[in-house]
């Protein structure tokens, strides 16, 4: 006896599950939002066997993101379905990816968009990444100042000195103390930048000219569209003029005062592969009268000028780490007095031209090189004018960890105030090495000669200056450094006496 034909409810069931199906899959094609959980979330009451169209649906829940949890029973069908409509209800909604959307604006964090890096609060902990610092590089936290931070250093030192001229001699024992600081602003935006420092001395035994000194410097940055950058800079610079200078006064017991003010202005565009720069610089600086043995004084007023340069600079980028460059300037130089105290009229015109690359290895090599011509004239016609090809070089160097070696050649014509004089071509290069020599110990030694190039009419002769130094700087902590400092000068001439001056002297150096 056969078994009698079912007739349960099994086909309405099945068309129930495709209906579901394939609501489910347009509610997929249509959109991908909450109310997607909501359409599906069907009563599940069913309890068949897996068919076809149940591995549909939850294949189609898969692409979707959800879990796959397809099984072989009804009741496994049945558990996926609800399982999936809880999960859409608990996830939230994900649009859809507009053109225009600023999705990264809102969880970028507010330093990534910081053109300068936020100074660290005092009680932060340093990061993981300078933990490797050590005493010498480690910068000190600085004296908050509103939205600036103060970097303040002084250096009292007891030296010795002794000059040699000639046949004559002078030795003096003197205080010096250093003062230096460094004020930067911490800003989203622009970055204003002011350094100073200054030397005072004082004899403590002997004959010898003190040497003060006190310069101040500030550059604004401004950080404008279209990747342009403009700076604008001032500064201010006080200085007695060196017995071997060549304008300095013979047997002078102190030399002129100088005191120079600067201000300037530039601009520097990117286009494309392009990188345009203008500059203009006023200079203007002033003389006091020298003090000659005898109580009496040299008025020099006649040396007070105003100098104005406007300089324009393109380069083509081959690479971020080289660029070839072209230069122009002209200068003009116009003094208080229109004849200096000898009748010469020594307003004049400069100008000059160079070719070049810049260069921006990193850490290993970075710096620019130029070669070119300079040519400057007066507007006495007895005064004959100055011409000279140029080879400019500022170099920073590092061979090893450790190690910076600071290369700088710098060619210019330097105006006379010698009756008769028109000035002469200095040819200057210096070489500064500075080498860690253990972790809280740095040396650094200098070289330099000068070469004060007159011309062949000139009856001045040619002169050159030797410089050698070395110093040593032991970091006792974070704020306080011993240093210590040898350093000899002498100064040759084709015609007259040679000078010598050594110099040597230690002190400490307390920084915030």
């Amino acid at each position: 006896m056969g078994q009698p034909k079912q007739t349960s409810s099994v086909t309405p069931l099945r068309a129930m599950s495709r209906a579901v199906s394939f609501a489910v899959l347009g509610g997929l094609l249509l959109s991908q939002t909450a109310a997607f959980a909501q359409s599906t979330s069907q009563p599940a009451n069913s309890r068949s066997t897996a068919s076809p169209d149940n591995h549909a649906t939850n294949n189609a829940a898969s692409a979707a993101g959800f879990d796959d949890e397809t099984g072989d029973t009804a009741t496994a069908a049945a558990n996926g379905a609800t399982a999936n409509a809880d999960d859409a209800q608990q996830r939230p909604a994900i649009p859809d990816a507009q053109a225009g959307d600023d999705i990264t604006g809102s969880i970028l964090d507010e330093d990534i968009r910081r053109l300068n890096t936020r100074e660290a609060p005092l009680d932060e902990t340093l990061p993981r990444r300078r933990a490797a610092e050590s005493a010498s590089t480690e910068e000190t936290p600085g004296i908050p100042i509103g939205t600036f931070v103060l970097r303040p250093s002084v250096t009292q030192s007891i030296n010795t000195e002794t000059t040699k001229d000639g046949n004559t001699r002078q030795r003096r024992a003197f205080l010096e103390t250093d003062a230096a600081a460094t004020l930067t602003s911490d800003w989203g935006r622009h970055q204003l930048t002011v350094t100073s420092e200054g030397a005072w001395q004082r004899n403590i035994s002997g004959e010898g000219e003190e040497q003060p000194s006190f310069k101040i410097n500030s550059d604004l940055r401004l950080d404008l569209p279209d990747e342009t950058t403009a700076h604008l800079t001032a500064g201010y610079n006080f200085y007695r003029e060196d017995t071997d200078d060549p304008d300095a006064i013979a047997d002078a017991a102190q030399q002129s005062d100088v005191q120079e003010f600067s201000a300037g202005a530039s601009v520097q565009r990117d286009f494309g592969i392009l990188r345009g720069t203008t500059a203009l610089a006023l200079t203007r600086s002033i003389y006091s009268d020298a003090k000659l043995a005898n109580g009496t004084t040299v008025a020099l007023s006649d040396r007070n000028q105003t100098t104005g340069t406007l300089r324009g600079r393109v380069g083509y980028e081959l690479s971020p780490a080289l660029i070839p460059f072209i230069e122009a300037t002209i200068g003009r130089s116009v003094y208080d007095e229109t004849r200096d105290s000898a009748g010469y009229e020594r307003s004049g015109h400069s100008y000059g031209a160079k070719a070049g690359v810049e260069v921006d290895l990193g850490e290993k090599l970075k710096g620019e090189v130029g070669v070119g011509y300079e040519m400057a004239d007066f507007e006495d016609s007895r005064l004959s004018s100055i011409d000279t090809a140029t080879l400019d070089a500022s170099l920073l160097w590092s061979p090893i960890r450790g190690t910076d070696v600071n290369l700088d050649l710098q060619t210019s014509i330097q105006p006379s105030t010698t009756a008769g004089e028109s000035g002469y071509v200095s040819h200057a290069l210096t070489t500064t090495v500075t080498h860690q020599l253990r972790d809280n110990l740095v040396g650094t030694m200098i070289g330099g000669v000068i070469w004060r190039d007159y011309p062949t009419d000139s009856t001045v002769n040619d002169e050159l200056v030797y410089t050698a130094a070395t110093g040593l700087t032991w970091n006792i902590n974070r704020y306080l450094d011993l240093t210590s400092t040898l350093g000899y000068e002498l100064t040759t001439r084709k015609e007259g006496s040679d000078s010598q001056q050594w110099r040597a002297g230690v002190g400490l150096k307390l920084k915030r």
